[in-house]
């Protein structure tokens, strides 16, 4: 039996194409002896990278390929559909296909670039080439005819013999002895003419055939998961198509093993063997250059230097000369230290141009953050302004950011503000060349979920079927949980593995074989790559009329290839700052420098004692308040170790970091030598850097090797982990410690090891919070309206803003036309919303707006405004927006009167500008304000709308409530009775009971498994949104008062479903008969102090008129102590009305007056 090799291999890179994985198409290769194998995806080259390491990690030769779309007749320029074709049902008749193979580093280049190309200017429905690509760029490539839709058989297939012929010729003298006629045997019809006719052209050319499989999956029972995988595109509910039906018609598009390829093609045996030869074609080449290819990073001619590493040296200590008044001998020891290693691995290029960006983005006025990640452990990075965090005063290591025992390329993500970060991108294009610098590819994946979903589409599984199996997937520590694990551990899935539905079994298994299979690229949010010259000579471009150009490797692949690639991340908490900052200027005339704010500020430690955070980078979810108010921060450093404490699994040591903070547990060490390095965390081991110092003090190791031990310990080797122990604890019993106590420490660090986090990356973020909640301290409205500026497009987030301002006694005042601008602002009277967050009310309006505006002074009136604004800007659904949202309430607080008035005003506007542009001056235009009242259209008798529809309008168009809350007037049985709200969801634990009020803003209903009707509600209260689920026996007893709009307080038990609260609701009272049903007794607090000789008769007569039958008590409460004593009345029950509360309150003052359930 001759030996094979596979040839025509299709991975999931064929995005919704192929269904084997690069380590599939590996391993079967591997398992069935074969020396090498080939990757030959659809008109890319996404897989490249990582097929080459997976191969030659496997021992076997990577053939790297792609099969490209070619234009044969025309040129790829061309971009019209050939009628003919599609008429005889042969597609579009814009390209055919061709495999090509590298057989060197030229090839590969050249495969670069004609796939780019394909991309970049061919691109018609597919990336495409033609034959002056071809002739231009072939050297170091095979090519094979493909298949049945190849460059010759497709001629074939249409029974054109002597154009097959042709078109093989002029490949033959393109590629001479590495050209080669492919055949396929998949036991299609349309396979026979090639096998009857191919030999003959190889005869008559002198070339020779090839066999392959047109590889798309990896076992043949994978070939109906496969076909699935096509139809997901065009899926959806109410368009299902019979997915057993074989798009491609055969189930042969599988790994086959080399019997099975000799058995297809036994009349052809010359062709198997064929494909060893071309494997043999196929030399050894490096993809993987031992040094990453830098930009020249171009030295200043000004600068009086020669080489980058003295350019690279004086400006650090030029900078560090700034950073330092005196230059202490730790300093510059810390400095050399730093540039030693730097310039000993040739990184001196990579600091500079990161310097270089990262000034040039602060001149351009663009909000840069003082760092992120490992690089704020380094001086280097101080000095030059990389990052804005002092190493050595947070005590910050250099080696858990590059380590001079591990080499690999720095890795330094910058945090521009996130409506400005293109400007920096720009300046990098423009300095090292536009076709060196490109964005990155990243591929979407069917996910768990995403998978179940995408595959009951395409199989008509209904959507609640569906989710009922994806709501149990769990999201854990941001990885969705494998679908073979959670069918395994969650009961809550058992019917899943047990039903006899076929849909049900065939769902899994289909999905169970697609999983984690790329489904769609897309550009990364962040990753910016930089070469030294054309791209092209590199990395292979992606580009498609929708998106713009980019890398076709991804970020792991492009550092693997030698690039250098980089994070410009856009922080929206940079914006805000940016903004804040602006609007300190212009209404309090001060420049606020953030870098020399002080770090001991008790304002700004207050505002984090009390938990007010809401807005506060990384402080501000309703958890970490909580824990905030427990521990009282009074330092930057209480703030690094809560932000690298509040995460999944750590986050079980802050009670005992809080208890130790403030004495209530006593600290203590294994060892006195640990207290250096765990002081500061009150013996709490808590940063990857304090393991690293720990086994540097304790075991002699240096920092470098102390940081590979750390690394090894997050990976959990046993193997590994055992030999690291027996180093650490020999080299610890060479510093004099016991065994025993060098056992305990290393059993001790490995456990937190994994837990430990980043503490560069800790500090530069909690600064960058200390920062934020300075300006919100100090500058509360300036923050918040910023805030909200910023946050405009996320709804429930501006609810919760809204709420904010409202508890620090901040107005938010409705949009106005006569006042407001773009985005919020602050006034003397509050914070004024933006006209641009109207619904139908767009930048250009609101310029017009304020033009106007600004031109003629105030709008007296509708009428004054549509003669003035530009109503081609401004229409009728701009007007229907302004009005419902407020904006002209100063002007006629009569909204449904305006809205009635908007045709009439639009006729009257675009009246008085025909008789403008006629140059008629009316009496209007000249008239003074009152006369020019008096000359409108009388305004139409109409009602005002009621308060429930004006707010409901309200809401319509901004999508959250301004001028008030429909829950305002039950704010007391709020107070009184809700036991959470929605917004708190961190702090609610799972299963307990709660009370939650809110406004029904949506609500679904369905038919339960039982065949009874239950309903999901959105419930909202002032905080936020959350989700209501009502089963068909309370649905039952409740549904008559479960409408949109109605407002009531919902009874049940609370889940946590990830960042929102759930309630599975048990009872549903309407909010007017809360106060009724709820309330147990009254308790009116009286302060012994304020008691005058006439407030017990004032409040006997108060209690007299109001008696009702819930038992009355007085807390009394003694100034001096602050101790009180609770009484009961035995002689007066009251009834807690608004009028019983309102009369107590002017006696006793606000808040006298506790209702209690």
């Amino acid at each position: 039996m001759p030996e094979f090799i596979h040839l025509h291999n299709h991975s999931h890179y064929s995005l919704l194409d192929g269904a084997a994985t690069i380590d599939g198409l590996v391993g079967s290769a591997v398992q069935n002896k074969m020396s090498a194998v080939a990757l030959t995806d659809h008109g890319v080259m996404f897989g490249a990278i990582e097929f080459y390491r997976a191969a030659k990690k496997a021992g076997i030769k990577p053939i790297i390929g792609c099969e490209m779309y070619i234009v044969t007749k025309g040129t790829r320029f061309d971009k019209e559909i050939n009628v003919q074709s599609v008429k005889q049902g042969l597609g579009r008749g814009i390209y055919h296909h061709l495999v090509l193979l590298v057989k060197n580093m030229e090839g590969y280049k050249n495969l670069i670039k004609l796939c780019s190309y394909g991309h970049t200017e061919g691109f018609y429905y597919k990336p495409r080439i033609d034959l002056e690509l071809l002739r231009k760029y072939n050297e170091g490539l095979i090519a094979l005819t493909a298949c049945p839709n190849g460059v010759v058989s497709h001629d074939l297939v249409s029974g054109r013999y002597n154009d097959a012929l042709e078109t093989a010729a002029t490949f033959k003298e393109i590629f001479g002895e590495d050209f080669y006629i492919e055949i396929q045997n998949h036991f299609l019809e349309k396979e026979k003419p090639i096998l009857q006719n191919a030999p003959l052209i190889a005869k008559e050319l002198h070339l020779k055939l090839v066999a392959t499989n047109d590889i798309h999956y990896i076992k043949r029972e994978h070939a109906l998961a496969h076909n699935v995988l096509l139809m997901i595109p065009d899926a959806s509910q109410a368009n299902t198509t019979d997915y057993r039906q074989l798009r491609y018609q055969t189930d042969q598009l599988y790994f086959k093993t080399q019997a099975e390829m000799a058995e297809a093609f036994k009349e052809f045996p010359e062709a198997l063997s064929t494909t060893v030869e071309i494997a043999d074609k196929i030399g050894m080449y490096n993809l993987e250059p031992d040094k990453p290819y830098m930009p020249e990073f171009p030295i200043p001619p000004e600068a009086g230097v020669q080489t980058l590493q003295e350019y690279f040296e004086r400006l650090s200590y030029e900078g560090l000369r700034k950073r330092y008044p005196t230059i202490t001998k730790e300093i510059e020891d810390r400095l050399r230290h730093e540039l030693s290693v730097i310039t000993r691995m040739g990184y001196e290029g990579y600091f500079l141009i990161t310097a270089d960006f990262i000034n040039a983005a602060r001149k351009m006025d663009v909000m840069v953050g003082p760092g992120r990640g490992s690089a704020a452990g380094s001086i280097v990075s101080y000095a030059l302004g990389i990052t804005n965090v002092d190493p050595l005063k947070y005590d910050l290591l250099f080696e858990r950011f590059l380590n001079p025992d591990r080499v690999s390329m720095p890795d330094i993500d910058i945090d521009f503000s996130d409506n400005r970060r293109d400007r920096v991108i720009e300046y990098v294009k423009n300095k090292y060349g536009a076709d060196s610098v490109s964005q990155i590819i990243t591929f979407g994946t069917l996910a768990t979920r995403a998978v179940i979903k995408d595959v009951g589409r395409v199989l008509g599984v209904s959507l609640s079927v569906t989710e009922s199996i994806t709501k149990q997937i769990p999201v854990i520590q941001g990885k969705v949980t494998p679908l073979a694990e959670v069918l395994e551990t969650n009961p809550e899935l058992s019917w899943v593995k047990e039903s006899n539905d076929e849909k049900i079994q065939e769902l899994i298994n289909i999905s169970l074989v697609l999983e984690g299979l790329n489904r769609n690229s897309s550009t990364h949010a962040a990753g910016i790559v930089i070469a030294p010259g054309p791209l092209l000579d590199y990395v292979p471009l992606y580009k498609t009329p929708q998106t713009e150009v980019m890398t076709q490797y991804n970020m792991i692949d492009l550092e693997k290839a030698g690039l250098l690639k980089m994070d410009f991340l856009g922080l929206r908490t940079l914006t805000v700052i940016e903004n804040a900052l602006k609007l300190i200027k212009e209404n309090h005339d001060i420049d606020v420098n953030l870098d020399t704010i002080p770090e001991n500020d008790p304002s700004t430690f207050e505002l984090f004692g009390k938990g007010h955070t809401v807005g506060v980078f990384q402080f501000e979810s309703s958890g970490m308040a909580d824990w905030l108010r427990k521990l009282k921060p009074t330092s930057i450093s209480d703030l690094v170790a809560m932000n690298a404490l509040y995460r999944p699994g750590p986050m079980e040591m802050i009670g005992d970091f809080i208890d130790r903070k403030q004495g209530k547990k006593r600290i203590e060490y294994v060892h006195p030598k640990l207290e250096a390095s765990l002081k500061e965390t009150y013996g709490v081991i808590v940063y990857q850097e304090q393991v690293i110092r720990i086994a540097s003090e304790i075991a002699g190791f240096s920092l470098a090797k102390a940081d590979l031990m750390r690394r090894a310990m997050g990976k959990k080797d046993k193997d590994l982990m055992a030999k690291q122990k027996n180093e650490f604890i020999e080299g610890a019993l060479n510093k004099g410690f016991t065994k025993k106590i060098a056992s305990e420490i290393f059993d001790m660090i490995e456990k937190f090891a994994s837990y430990g986090f980043n503490k560069s990356h800790s500090v530069a973020y909690s600064v960058l919070a200390y920062q934020t909640a300075y300006l919100k301290a100090h500058y509360p409205a300036e923050f918040m309206a910023a805030t909200m500026s910023t946050e405009i497009g996320d709804t429930d987030y501006i609810v919760r803003l809204i709420e904010e301002c409202r508890e620090m006694k901040l107005k938010v005042l409705p949009p106005d036309v006569n006042e407001s601008v773009v985005q919020f602002i602050v006034m003397p009277q509050g914070i004024r919303f933006g006209l641009s967050a109207i619904k139908n009310v767009g930048v250009s309006a609101v310029e017009g707006i304020i033009k106007s505006r600004t031109e003629h002074d105030r709008f007296e009136n509708l009428y004054d405004f549509c003669r003035r604004v530009d109503l081609r800007l401004v229409n009728k659904k701009t007007l229907e927006g302004l009005i419902q949202a407020g904006a002209f309430d100063e002007i006629n607080s009569n909204r449904a009167q305006l809205f009635e008035c908007i045709e009439k005003a639009i006729q009257f506007g675009q009246t008085s500008k025909t008789h403008q542009s006629k140059g008629q001056s009316s009496f209007f235009d000249s008239a003074s304000s009152t006369r020019r009242n008096e000359s409108c259209p009388p305004m139409p008798k109409i009602q005002q709308w009621s308060e429930s529809e004006k707010l409901s309008r309200e809401k319509a168009v901004l999508g959250f409530y301004v001028s008030g809350h429909p829950l305002r007037k039950y704010q007391r049985e709020i107070n009184a009775f809700a036991t959470a709200q929605f917004r708190e969801t961190s702090i609610i634990k799972s299963g307990i009971t709660v009370r939650c009020a809110g406004v029904v803003s949506s609500i679904k209903k369905k038919i339960d498994k039982k065949g009874n009707m239950m309903a999901f509600l959105t419930l909202e209260d002032f905080s936020g949104k959350g989700e209501c689920i009502v089963f068909s026996d309370a649905y039952r007893q409740y549904q008559n008062i479960l409408n949109p709009d109605t407002m009531v307080m919902v009874i049940g038990t609370a889940e946590q479903s990830g960042d929102t609260l759930r309630i599975i609701v048990k009872e549903v009272i309407p909010l007017e008969k809360v106060r009724e049903k709820l309330t147990k007794y009254i308790i009116l607090s009286i302060r012994a102090d304020n008691i005058q000789e006439d407030t017990i008769q004032l409040l006997r007569k108060v209690v007299e008129r109001y008696k009702g039958k819930y038992p009355c008590y007085f807390n009394i409460i003694f100034e001096g102590d602050g101790t009180s004593q609770l009484y009961q009345s035995t002689k007066y029950t009251v009834e807690p009305s608004d009028e019983f509360i309102n009369d107590i309150e002017s006696i006793l003052g606000l808040s006298s007056v506790r209702i209690s359930a």
